[in-house]
């Protein structure tokens, strides 16, 4: 599978809104009352669809020269209480992911995942480390049953999210439960900086994490304006893009603040707008791009209809 793309790529996460006015999505979904009723049938019965509507997105980013998408962790129905192939129908869903797998790379279209923020590993409460392992587990598998690189090039990303009140522990531990995961994941995992202050930010997942088991680090320019430690935005990016192996591009998260583009001091500033007008500066750095905001597809084609030229 394919581990560099020849240029950087803007892309956009989970919902398309072009195709879900005709009913194309990939996260339906059942309270777990339903699933304990219904149970396997119906829950293959909604991943068949889900998958069924990735290939459909997947398809419309080629044919729009969309090269980077990042797949909803909510494509498979509480996928954590059972495995792929006992679905009744886990021939077809495995095939249709394959397809999904094969599109992407026949059309060097990075896909990549970022799991909730419940998945914390770094928590002092082993059965929430538990759930987070085996939630991460389910997403190296999808990423297995579609054959995409163990790589960071094909990222599961996620956030520590927390301090617990003692960061320097919050970080040993954080990297002991990243030991305790299988290849299919610790082979992808990236890390990305927090949105408060008291978070963690960019130089602090370079210590702490990188320099400790090489973890790479995700920018988030949005995020880094609540814990910039005092770095610039350049200075940032380019320490995060220095934790990527030499082989992959570099991803980076830009996002807008809601408030500046609606000029309303009641909306919080972590909010993300709807489009985002940029320029977004990459300061000669060859990294992937994504856009994250509301409009999703239609944010990235319009950015890059209005800096085309550029």
């Amino acid at each position: 599978m394919s581990t560099q793309q020849s240029h950087s790529q803007f892309g956009y996460a989970a919902l398309n809104r072009t195709l879900r006015e005709k009913d194309v999505r990939t996260n339906r979904g059942m309270q777990q009352a339903t699933f304990e009723e219904k149970g396997l049938p119906y829950a293959g019965e909604l991943a068949e669809q889900n998958c069924r509507g990735l290939r459909r997105i997947v398809r419309w980013n080629v044919d729009h020269d969309i090269r980077f998408y990042r797949i909803t962790s909510d494509l498979i129905p509480w996928y954590s209480q059972y495995d792929l192939d006992e679905l009744p129908n886990s021939e077809r869903v495995l095939a249709l992911l394959a397809d999904v797998g094969e599109l992407a790379d026949e059309h060097d279209l990075r896909l990549t995942f970022h799991p909730s923020h419940f998945v914390k590993l770094a928590s002092p409460t082993e059965s929430v480390v538990e759930n987070a392992v085996v939630d991460l587990e389910c997403h190296g598998d999808l990423m297995d049953a579609m054959g995409l690189s163990r790589s960071p090039y094909n990222s599961i990303n996620i956030h520590i999210g927390a301090h617990y009140s003692d960061k320097a522990a919050t970080a040993e531990r954080f990297c002991e439960a990243v030991d305790r995961l299988p290849p299919a994941v610790s082979e992808r995992l990236t890390v990305e900086n927090d949105d408060k202050e008291s978070l963690w930010s960019v130089p602090e997942l370079v210590e702490s994490v990188y320099d400790e088991i090489g973890m790479p680090v995700v920018y988030d320019a949005l995020h880094h304006q609540f814990s910039d430690r005092g770095l610039t935005g350049r200075e940032a990016l380019e320490m995060a893009v220095d934790t990527w192996p030499a082989d992959v591009r570099p991803i980076i998260h830009y996002s807008e603040s809601r408030r500046l583009h609606e000029a309303d001091p009641s909306v919080s500033p972590r909010n993300h707008s709807d489009y985002v007008q940029g320029p977004i500066h990459t300061y000669g750095n060859e990294v992937d791009v994504m856009i994250e905001a509301k409009m999703k597809e239609q944010a990235v084609m319009q950015h890059r209809q209005q800096h085309r030229d550029r």
